[in-house]
């Protein structure tokens, strides 16, 4: 029987280790925070996405969202504007430069991933460990909400 404490544990140090790598090589390469690149991925597949969404998406509070949008905005990799639908929120957008910096980090991104994961893993468990992963996620993004953000 799988001891799910020990699990959870190593989950936990695996996703810890790997975020610290890829942000410092980020940083290093592209002057850019690991944070700040999964927001321009998310911006860039939705074309345009409300702070709300962003804070929904990242698990983390409106107020952090917001402030992190600021940095964004202040490096002229996104922009806000009104949201014509709704006066109490914005809507983001990728400028130029947004688009040409996550242009250029991807393969960095993707190159660390290969290292850490890519090239440890046989392409089955691979495979599988995604499915595992996409499930977990969106069990605990459905049935175990624990944000309380209102949209």
């Amino acid at each position: 029987m799988t001891d799910l404490t020990s699990l959870f544990t190593d989950l936990v140090r695996v996703e810890t280790r790997l975020y610290n790598a890829l942000d410092a090589r980020l940083k290093a390469e592209h002057d850019l925070p690991l944070g700040q690149f999964e927001f321009l991925r998310f911006i860039a597949r939705r074309g345009v996405a409300r702070v709300y969404d962003l804070a929904h998406e990242a698990a983390i509070t409106i107020g952090a969202t917001s402030k992190a949008v600021d940095r964004l905005e202040a490096a002229g990799r996104c922009r806000r504007t009104a949201n014509p639908d709704d006066r109490r929120s914005s809507l983001v957008m990728l400028t130029p430069e947004g688009e040409r910096i996550l242009a250029e980090a991807t393969p960095t991104v993707e190159a660390e991933l290969q290292t850490w994961i890519g090239s440890v893993l046989p392409a089955d468990v691979l495979e599988n460990l995604a499915v595992n992963l996409s499930m977990l996620r969106r069990r605990a993004e459905t049935d175990h909400r624990t944000d309380r953000m209102e949209p």
